[in-house]
């Protein structure tokens, strides 16, 4: 849970950095990375972004857009750690039983 009270207000209205300088979208738990990510993943446009995350108004993902472009070397480096470490786990990850069963079955590869 994030302590509201320790929140940090920045110039961007709908922005806010946590104590660990993360910043985050007022009034929701929601990183700015994250919000980008979602954009760079599925190739949305800010009222895609909207349609698929109703609990952001069109401001607050303006602001967080607004952010992450003026900070952006910043949050790209923070965007290259998680893929590190996303690939790192898919690297250590074992199969699953369940595909080790369709692969069994002759429905993988």
């Amino acid at each position: 849970m994030i302590d509201t009270q320790s929140l940090i207000p920045t110039e961007y209205p709908h922005i806010v950095l946590s104590q660990d300088n993360i910043p985050l979208i007022v009034g929701t738990t929601m990183k700015v990375v994250e919000l980008v990510m979602a954009q760079r993943a599925y190739g949305w446009t800010p009222e895609e972004i909207q349609i698929n995350h109703r609990h952001l108004s069109m401001g607050q993902i303006y602001a967080a857009l607004a952010y992450y472009w003026d900070h952006r070397e910043v949050l790209d480096a923070d965007i290259q750690r998680r893929e590190t470490y996303i690939t790192q786990l898919e690297q250590q990850a074992e199969e699953s039983p369940f595909v080790t069963r369709l692969k069994a079955q002759g429905l993988l590869p």
